[in-house]
């Protein structure tokens, strides 16, 4: 009887794109190959918090880089953004815009009208990530918020974004930048928020199950368990094992990756003992990690992939605070 893999059971993969499939321009290995081979067997979107662009210009950029892709598979942060901001103000209302063509041209077809300047008093605001917003672009927002009784939607949290360069700020940075001026919080809509997977949710019709594939826990992983998905982390972006095993329950995935080739591999199963004197192992693969109260060690390496496996199991399972334990940097060194 063939183990199980990640893919057992699901008809529906909802992958993120920056750090999973494509950093900047160019493609992660394996990544392409390994979702085009999923696809045969699994319905494919993409779910992104990247508001920069559109979906007909993300369908393109995947399509370019051979798997091809529609405008109708991928899921934005602006359509999310917008269907909230719908519920909060009536339709033909004047939206000051924080962001890109993926942004406003979202507004736009959504029915509402689009000002850069707070001299128009908007009746709301909301911002997405751009490479061309500016000092000016969240002056003019912060501006409008002066005005508590508008509404203030942002796409998505994302501190940071990969890009080819390395990791740059992302919409959350921006987004914070405005709170400091005007003292407000604003509404997400992106992922981790329910908002984005609604959107996911309904556009894609599945009878089995559904797996998130994404490479931040605090984006990827925490909105697919709020969602009720099966989880992958896939280790090629933002996260690293090291933020794996500090993260807390809510952003626990259901599979760790090395890269998306792992899809297709068996899923080791792990193996967890106690002893008399109160150490537990933990066995995934060939790798063993023993743990005796607060010290966590190496007993056996294995491949590094089911070490870091291993190594998170064992401290999960703990119940102690990542900062009170002494941690193997075995376990996390190579990721």
């Amino acid at each position: 009887m063939a183990k199980a893999t990640p893919l057992s059971g699901i008809d529906l993969i909802l992958a993120d794109l920056d750090g999973v499939l494509y950093q900047g321009p160019h493609p992660i290995a394996h990544a392409i190959e390994s979702l085009s081979k999923a696809a045969k067997s699994a319905q494919l979107g993409y779910v992104t918090n990247n508001a920069s662009r559109t979906p007909s210009e993300v369908a393109a950029h995947i399509t370019s880089l051979g798997l091809p892709t529609e405008a109708h598979d991928v899921v934005t942060s602006p359509q999310a953004a917008l269907r909230l901001l719908a519920r909060l103000i009536p339709a033909g209302s004047l939206v000051l815009v924080v962001g890109g063509k993926g942004l406003s041209e979202e507004v736009e077809r959504c029915g509402f009208r689009i000002t850069r300047s707070a001299d128009d008093r908007p009746d709301a605001v909301v911002q997405g990530f751009s490479p061309e917003v500016a000092w000016g672009d969240l002056a003019q927002a912060s501006f409008a918020l002066q005005r508590s009784d508008i509404p203030w939607v942002a796409t998505n949290t994302d501190w940071t974004i990969p890009l080819e360069g390395g990791i740059a700020p992302g919409n959350g940075a921006l987004v914070s930048a405005v709170h400091l001026a005007v003292g407000r919080l604003a509404t997400f809509a992106g992922k981790p928020e329910k908002e984005i997977f609604d959107v996911a949710q309904e556009r894609f019709t599945h009878h089995g199950g559904a797996l998130m594939i994404g490479d931040r826990l605090d984006t990827d992983i925490l909105g697919a368990r709020r969602a009720g998905m099966a989880s992958a982390l896939v280790l090629t972006g933002i996260d690293t094992a090291k933020t794996l095993l500090a993260c807390d329950a809510s952003m626990r995935p259901d599979f760790v990756l090395e890269d998306l080739r792992d899809l297709h591999k068996p899923y080791p199963v792990s193996v967890t003992t106690e002893d008399s004197d109160g150490v537990v192992t933990v066995e995934v693969g060939k790798a063993v990690v023993r743990r005796k109260d607060n010290v966590v060690r190496v007993a056996r390496k294995g491949a590094d992939i089911d070490l870091i496996r291993a190594g998170a199991i064992i401290i999960h399972d703990s119940g102690l605070k990542i900062f009170g334990l002494d941690v193997d940097p075995q376990i996390y060194s190579k990721a």
